[in-house]
């Protein structure tokens, strides 16, 4: 069995949902960030020192084996119990896939990051909006360019990118970046009408992104 341990509004909301779409019984431990502060509570860094989420814990592994950063746990949890979300190793969507796995947070995940921690800054961020906003847009437009015809990343139907890429999706779309990037949003609305996405937001509401 996995054990998820999930963060209220983070991007293991992604990883209760492939969960979900695996079928398999799993275990929820919620932690709830400081209301005063947004950040994550003490109970994260009782468990590893960067206290971030999602981690999970497979305790089919002796001991438990803990694992973090949200690209890690998915690609380990497509590969255990579902292959099919993962394109041919010999493949060049494997390639495609490795480019948008990664994607997903060390590039996508950067300026949302800056345009967050500058908002707190009032009037000082001032020099560094116009070049985060860039960079949102230019990757915004990338993930629009990315859609494939049905709607999906890699594969034409559910993959391990399409997880990964919910999140920076869903940022998207809340910070008003899919009014003129249309598959983006209709990539957003095929995720949230998903039955597994709807369960898994049945056990771990509310989340600032639905």
């Amino acid at each position: 069995m996995i054990t998820i341990h999930h963060l209220n509004n983070s991007r293991s909301q992604r990883i209760v949902w492939l969960l979900e779409e695996i079928g398999d019984p799993y275990e929820i431990v919620h932690h709830t960030r400081d209301e005063a502060t947004n950040l994550a509570p003490p109970s994260l860094t009782a468990l590893h020192p960067l206290g971030k989420s999602p981690m999970i814990v497979d305790n089919d592994v002796s001991d438990g084996r803990l694992i973090t950063e949200s690209g890690a746990i998915v690609e380990y949890l497509a590969r255990k119990f579902a292959p099919q979300l993962v394109p041919a190793a010999d493949s060049d969507a494997h390639i495609t896939h490795l480019e948008l796995m990664h994607f997903a947070e060390g590039s996508a995940m950067l300026p949302v990051l800056l345009r967050l921690y500058t908002s707190r800054l009032g009037d000082a961020a001032a020099p560094l909006a116009p070049r985060i906003d860039e960079q949102l847009a230019a990757h915004f437009d990338h993930m629009e360019r990315m859609l494939r015809p049905s709607g999906h990343y890699v594969l034409d139907d559910l993959s391990a990118a399409d997880i990964m890429l919910s999140f920076p999706a869903e940022i998207a779309r809340a910070q008003g970046f899919t009014a003129d990037r249309p598959k983006l949003g209709d990539f957003v609305d095929m995720v949230h009408a998903r039955p597994a996405w709807q369960r898994a937001i049945d056990k771990t509401a509310p989340y600032n992104f639905a």
